[in-house]
């Protein structure tokens, strides 16, 4: 991993890698590149990790392997089906075999995140994929920061973390609905969250830029769901 300087800030990537079947996933990881891109000098790259791409079970793209060994945190993404990865993004992570045995991507920054339809869908099998994929290429695993929302009588499915996911990101979408409509403004909320500080650690984990750890009290959380509530409102 290298640095470097534009503008006088330090520079570092971070690269966000989805694969979505009708797009409320890929909806969830543009909100969590548009939270990574609010931070001074990093560079954000969203990739679709696409079935075309995929010939006799391994996926094959050059040009972005080229992109992820020279970013400096990966954040992968895909629906949980089945419980479990969806086969084309396992696919993708087969073709990781080459870093794995060079370890090209040894501490690099690591996180992740998941969409079902059913509220649980056995999302965390999926997180815990994606984390030990992680662990296996040496990668350094950023978890979910927030607080958890909706676990109280005056909480609703738009709390941050609604879910209370840390592992990772979790977010749920209704079957019947379309992509503009993937999971709650909650979760799109919490995948802005999620993105800002995992590019906030990867610049200092890179550049020594400081970070200061941001803190809440469960009640200030709860105070912090009700106020985007009414904000949307």
């Amino acid at each position: 991993m290298t640095a470097n300087a534009v503008d006088g800030i330090p520079h570092a990537t971070v690269t966000v890698v989805c694969h979505s079947v009708h797009g409320h996933t890929r909806l969830l990881a543009e909100h969590l590149a548009e939270g990574a891109r609010q931070v001074p000098g990093v560079q954000v790259h969203l990739v679709d990790i696409r079935a075309e791409d995929v010939t006799a079970g391994r996926w094959h793209d050059s040009e972005v392997m080229a992109l992820l060994d020279r970013s400096d945190a990966i954040v992968l993404g895909c629906p949980t089906l089945m419980g479990s990865v969806s086969a084309v993004f396992k696919a993708f992570m087969e073709a990781a075999f080459t870093p794995f045995t060079t370890q090209a991507w040894k501490d690099k920054l690591a996180g992740g995140f998941t969409m079902s339809a059913s509220q649980s869908g056995d999302k965390l099998a999926v997180l815990q994929q994606l984390s030990v994929f992680a662990a296996q290429l040496g990668m350094q695993w950023i978890g979910v920061g927030d607080m958890p929302g909706n676990n109280w009588s005056g909480g609703t499915r738009d709390d941050v973390n609604r879910l209370g996911s840390w592992l990772g990101l979790m977010s749920q979408s209704h079957a019947d609905l379309g992509p503009e409509d993937a999971g709650s403004p909650g979760d799109r909320v919490t995948a802005q969250r999620y993105g800002e500080r995992i590019a906030r650690l990867t610049q200092r984990w890179v550049n020594g830029v400081p970070y200061e750890t941001g803190r809440m009290t469960e009640h200030e959380a709860r105070a912090l769901s009700a106020a985007l509530r009414e904000a949307a409102a």
